[in-house]
């Protein structure tokens, strides 16, 4: 669920932005995704498309995108995912990897979100956050986590509208 003012945009927009942590990592077979506030299914649609054998729980509070994203997924027939109409830091369990697109500043969502995140590792990355944002980030993000890696996705996407779009990972303690 996108504005209708942005329906143009739709792939470029949302769903390469989305697909851009796929510049990152290839997830393993049986890696477990939290989508933390999925909103109309994104970054979690895409990612369980490009990776079939993940396993992705797309969390948002609001019934009626959870509901939009269920029948997506009826559509498209994704066997690998599990909308949650559930405030994302109540999911139960933890993750290998928790991904956020725009869901709140990366201050308040960081600390939520951690507590997601499972010990032990079956990807070549340690288990972390893979966060998208834009704006100048970096000064809040490293003082968050001095591990944290920002990527400019305009090293890899020469459309204007990445200029100023970072990915950001935040790997797991």
């Amino acid at each position: 669920m996108i504005s209708r003012k942005d329906i143009d945009n739709l792939y470029l927009h949302h769903i390469l932005h989305s697909l851009a942590i796929g510049l990152a990592i290839r997830f393993a077979p049986g890696t477990r995704i939290l989508d933390a506030g999925t909103g109309g299914g994104l970054p979690g649609i895409p990612l369980a498309i490009l990776y079939p054998e993940a396993n992705f729980t797309l969390a948002d509070s609001v019934g009626k995108k959870i509901r939009v994203v269920s029948e997506i997924g009826k559509e498209l027939k994704l066997k690998n995912i599990e909308p949650l109409q559930i405030r994302f830091e109540s999911a139960k369990g933890t993750y290998d990897f928790i991904t956020g697109r725009a869901v709140k500043g990366i201050t308040e969502f960081y600390p939520m979100a951690r507590r997601k995140i499972a010990r032990e590792h079956k990807n070549k990355m340690k288990n972390g956050i893979f966060y998208l944002g834009g704006g100048d980030i970096e000064t809040e993000v490293h003082s968050l986590h001095s591990g944290a890696t920002i990527t400019a996705l305009s090293d890899f996407f020469s459309e204007p509208f990445f200029v100023s779009k970072k990915m950001i990972y935040i790997p797991g303690l």
